[in-house]
């Protein structure tokens, strides 16, 4: 329990910002309101907006809200917040399905620009796979950028799994092909692949990403197939454009959200999920191996709505 109390309270404290920004302004109308009208919908629905929640979510979270108020003939605008609180966690719900990947022969291809946390991501969730007693191997096939490769190699190291590939301007198809390989080899359980990370140049991308999907479709076609992209916390809306733009470059089944201890915009995992409709599946806090963990919309919402002191219930 240790862990994940240590996770809440760094979850808690990187959205100290996002709960100043959302937090105090929802409260303040709340107690400011003296009857639940349009004009008290309207200014709950731009503090979400501004808490970078997304038009999107924040209009449906209102939907919700309203309905929800209508049902229970609710007549004081001080006992919205609790439904207000289910209403954003209802948004959030990814389904037990979302980690279908973990329990079956799989693969797994990761994604995100350079400087997100992509490499460590990799090697964070190799480590908690590894410790499922899963085998597992990971595929260095973002070979554009130099440092990956060797990054990559630390974290494989010292998560005890296998690395196929790593070398700089190697076809990052004819990787993934060798990974293939060597993970049917080994039987393994799961096949990690970084991936990419160019937007710049989403033709490249595009190329590229079908080339390594023609390969896992001929090559291994009986492994599930899971593509996660890897977005920083840190930089809100753009992090929502980037998983626009991977999203019209490849099925993405995830994401997974970096930084959450550093971010003022911890609505954007809100934001993600109903523009996009790709469940936010991890979120990282810091650089340890535990500091990457399932995201659990419940601890999410609950670390937005309460100071870290305040304890987990």
């Amino acid at each position: 329990m240790g862990e994940k109390k240590g996770f809440f309270k760094r979850l808690a404290e990187g959205l100290t910002k996002t709960r100043d920004n959302i937090v105090a302004g929802i409260d303040a109308v709340f107690s400011g309101f003296s009857k639940i009208d349009d004009e008290f919908y309207e200014e709950i629905e731009e503090i979400l907006v501004m808490g970078d929640l997304g038009v999107k979510a924040a209009s449906s979270i209102i939907e919700n809200l309203k309905a929800r108020v209508k049902e229970e003939h609710i007549k004081d605008p001080s006992a919205c917040r609790q439904l207000l609180i289910n209403s954003i966690k209802e948004q959030m719900e990814s389904g037990e399905a979302a980690y279908r990947f973990e329990q079956e022969r799989s693969v797994v291809l990761v994604i995100g620009v350079n400087g997100v946390g992509k490499t460590t991501t990799i090697g964070k969730l190799a480590g908690k796979l590894k410790d499922q007693g899963k085998k597992v191997v990971i595929a260095a096939a973002d070979t554009f950028r130099a440092a990956a490769g060797e990054q990559l190699s630390e974290w494989a190291a010292r998560a005890g799994v296998e690395m196929i590939g790593g070398q700089e301007g190697a076809d990052p198809a004819s990787v993934v092909y060798d990974a293939v390989a060597a993970a049917k080899a080994r039987n393994a359980d799961v096949l990690l692949c970084d991936t990419a990370g160019r937007l710049h140049n989403k033709k490249n991308l595009m190329e590229e990403l079908k080339k390594i999907n023609r390969i896992l479709e001929r090559e291994y076609d009986q492994a599930y197939r899971e593509t996660l992209v890897v977005l920083d916390a840190t930089t809100g809306q753009n992090a929502l454009n980037q998983a626009r733009q991977f999203s019209e470059a490849a099925d993405i089944t995830g994401i997974v959200l970096t930084k959450m201890d550093g971010t003022a915009k911890g609505g954007i995992a809100v934001a993600i999920q109903s523009e996009l409709g790709i469940p936010v599946k991890y979120i990282g806090v810091g650089e340890s191996i535990d500091d990457l963990q399932k995201f659990d919309s419940e601890q999410f919402v609950n670390a937005l709505f309460q100071r870290p002191e305040e304890g987990t219930e």
